[in-house]
C-alpha cells in the first residue's frame, strides 16, 4: 500500500491486539486493511521489552489466543524470546505480515467526511473507514520526575529500552522502582553488579510462582490430544478467575494472599531490617501482585542496599536522597513502568467537529465497554480505558474486544453505514456505573497504585469476572449508537421519519 491510499480498516500496533484483529479481518473476507507499526518488527511489548529475566505473570496455555493454541510452550510461565516467536508464527501461519506497514509512526488523526485521516510521522498520510488503537497500554516507558536526571553522566536506560551493550559487570548500580519487570531483572543483574541501590518507594506483594519445565510427555499429549491441551486451558482459567471475587465483591478474602506473602519473606529473608523494609502494608491486590521464587533472596545479599527514603535529586554521578545521603552510581536503571493511562500514545487524535481527544479526556480516560467513545465514530481502543485485569489473562480480554469490534464492522457492510457513534448518555451511564463498582473493590483501599490517574480514579481495571465482559460483549446493539449511511443520520439504531422518506425516495431499503 502507498502512502496516500485509502483503506477499510486501520489498526495502530502488531502485539497481541493488533494480530487478533488482523486475523478476525481476514477470517471475514477484508483483506483491505493495514497494520501501521513504528519499529522494524512486530511483537509489540513483547519486541520492546528484552530485560534479564523478562517473562509474563500469565501461564503461557492462558496466554495465547484461543484460536490458535500451541503445544511448543517450554515452561508453565514463558518467557519473552518464547512469546515474541508466538506471534512470530501466528503473523505468518495468517498471512497477516504482508499487511504490516513498519517504521510508520502514527502523530495524528482526525475525523472528517465520514473517514479517519492518518498523518504519518515524515508528513505521509493515509485514510480508512476503520481506525483501530491496538497499541496498548504498554507500550510507552514511564520515567519518575527526578530533579537533576538530565545531568547524570553515567549510564541510564528504562527496563523497557534495556541496552545490552552495557556491561554492568562490577558497576554501581541503582534501580529505580519495584514493579513487575524490577523484580525479574534484579535476581539476574545482582549476582555481577558491584553494588546495587534499590529505591523502593512501596514495597510490593510478591508471592510464589508456580512455575516449571513441561515435562517431554505433557508436551507430547498436548499435541496429541488438544481436548487434554483444552482442559488443561481451562483450568487455568477458573483457577485465576475466582480471584475476582476477592479483588472487587469481598477484599477481606485477600488476607489469605496477605499470609502467604509474609510467609514468603520468612522463608527467603534472613535480616529481620529488611524483612520490615519489604513487608507491605497495604491489603494484596490493592497494587498489582507480583510473582517471583528469587527477587527476595536476591535482596538479601551483601551487595545490595535496599532504600526507602526519597530522592532529592540526581548529580552527575551520584543520587541524594531527602535526607541528605548521597550515593555514587555508575548507572541508573529505571523499572518505572509505563503511561498506561494514554491507551493510544501520543497521538493527536480528533474526532467529529474537531474535538480532541486529550480535552474528552480531561477528567480520566473513559470509554463505552473501554472500546468505543462518544464524539469519535468508527474509533475502537483495544485494551482500552477499564479493560485491565488483575487475576487473569489480557489476551481473553481482547479477543471479547476484537469480537465486538467485528459485530460492529459487519452491521456497517451489511447496512451501508458511514459512521457508528456510541451515544454520550449510554457511555456516561456505563461509566458511573462501572465507578461506583470500582468503589468497593480493593483498589480503592487506600494505596497509591499506577491503576489510578493522578486524580485517583482507576482508569484501567475491569470491576469483575472476565466473563461478564465477555457477555457484554457478544453483542454489538444497534440501538446504543448514532448511526450515519451515506450522508443521512440515523439515531438509536432506527431512521428518523424524515430520513425513511430520504430512503425511500432513492429506492434504499430502511436499516432497522
Amino acid at each position: 500500500m502507498d502512502m496516500g491510499q485509502h483503506v477499510t480498516v486501520a489498526i495502530i500496533g502488531t502485539g497481541f491486539s493488533g494480530l487478533c484483529m488482523a486475523i478476525k479481518l481476514k477470517e471475514a473476507g477484508i483483506d483491505d486493511f493495514v497494520l501501521l507499526e513504528r519499529a522494524g518488527a512486530i511483537g509489540g511489548t513483547w519486541r520492546d521489552n528484552t530485560y534479564p529475566g523478562c517473562a509474563c505473570d500469565v501461564p503461557s496455555h492462558l496466554y495465547s489466543l484461543s484460536f490458535e493454541p500451541s503445544a511448543r510452550w517450554s515452561r508453565v510461565y514463558a518467557q519473552q524470546p518464547e512469546i515474541r516467536s508466538y506471534l512470530e508464527r501466528c503473523f505468518d501461519k495468517y498471512a497477516v505480515r504482508p499487511h504490516v506497514r513498519f517504521h510508520t509512526k502514527v502523530v495524528g488523526a482526525a475525523f472528517e467526511d465520514d473517514r479517519w485521516r492518518i498523518r504519518i510521522e515524515g508528513g505521509h498520510e493515509i485514510t480508512a473507514d476503520v481506525l483501530v488503537a491496538g497499541a496498548g497500554g504498554l507500550s510507552n516507558p514511564a520515567y519518575p520526575k527526578l530533579r537533576g536526571r538530565e545531568r547524570f553522566r553515567g549510564e541510564q536506560f528504562h527496563s523497557a529500552t534495556w541496552n545490552h551493550d552495557y556491561d554492568l559487570t562490577g558497576k554501581r548500580v541503582a534501580v529505580i522502582g519495584t514493579g513487575a519487570s524490577a523484580i525479574q531483572f534484579i535476581p539476574e543483574i545482582q549476582p555481577k553488579v558491584g553494588k546495587l541501590t534499590l529505591f523502593q518507594r512501596t514495597a510490593p506483594w510478591v508471592l510464589r510462582r508456580p512455575d516449571r519445565a513441561f515435562h517431554p510427555a505433557e508436551k507430547f499429549l498436548f499435541e496429541k490430544v488438544p481436548a487434554i491441551r483444552w482442559l488443561y486451558r481451562q483450568k487455568i482459567y477458573w483457577q485465576h478467575e475466582w480471584r475476582a471475587f476477592g479483588f472487587t465483591i469481598y477484599p477481606p478474602m485477600l488476607k489469605v494472599a496477605a499470609r502467604m506473602g509474609k510467609a514468603h519473606i520468612r522463608r527467603s529473608i534472613k535480616n529481620p531490617e529488611l524483612r520490615k523494609k519489604v513487608t507491605p502494608a497495604f491489603t494484596p491486590g490493592c497494587k498489582r501482585i507480583l510473582m517471583s521464587n528469587d527477587y527476595y533472596q536476591s535482596l538479601d545479599q551483601p551487595n545490595v542496599d535496599v532504600l526507602t527514603n526519597g530522592i532529592a535529586e540526581v548529580k552527575e554521578h551520584s543520587i541524594v536522597t531527602d535526607d541528605g545521603r548521597e550515593i555514587p552510581v555508575d548507572a541508573i536503571i529505571y523499572g518505572t513502568g509505563f503511561a498506561v493511562h494514554e491507551y493510544i500514545g501520543p497521538v493527536d487524535i480528533r474526532g467529529r467537529n474537531g474535538i480532541d481527544l486529550a480535552t474528552a479526556w480531561k477528567d480520566g480516560a473513559e470509554a463505552y465497554l473501554g472500546t468505543t467513545i462518544s464524539g469519535f465514530p468508527n474509533l475502537f481502543i483495544l485494551t482500552g480505558p477499564n479493560t485491565g485485569l488483575g487475576h487473569n489473562s489480557m489476551v481473553y480480554m481482547i479477543e471479547s474486544q476484537v469480537h465486538y469490534v467485528m459485530e460492529c464492522i459487519k452491521l456497517m457492510r451489511e447496512r451501508s453505514l458511514s459512521f457508528v457513534d456510541v451515544r454520550e448518555d449510554l457511555q456516561k451511564k456505563y461509566n458511573e456505573s462501572l465507578q461506583n463498582r470500582l468503589k468497593g473493590s480493593v483498589w480503592s483501599t487506600g494505596c497509591a497504585s499506577w491503576y489510578l490517574n493522578e486524580n485517583g480514579k482507576n482508569t484501567t481495571l475491569w470491576p469483575s469476572f472476565t466473563f461478564a465482559f465477555r457477555a457484554r460483549t457478544r453483542r454489538f446493539e444497534p440501538a446504543d449508537y448514532e448511526l450515519g449511511q451515506k450522508g443521512l443520520h440515523l439515531v438509536k439504531g432506527k431512521p428518523k421519519p424524515q430520513e425513511r422518506a430520504a430512503n425511500k425516495l432513492n429506492g434504499r431499503a430502511n436499516p432497522a
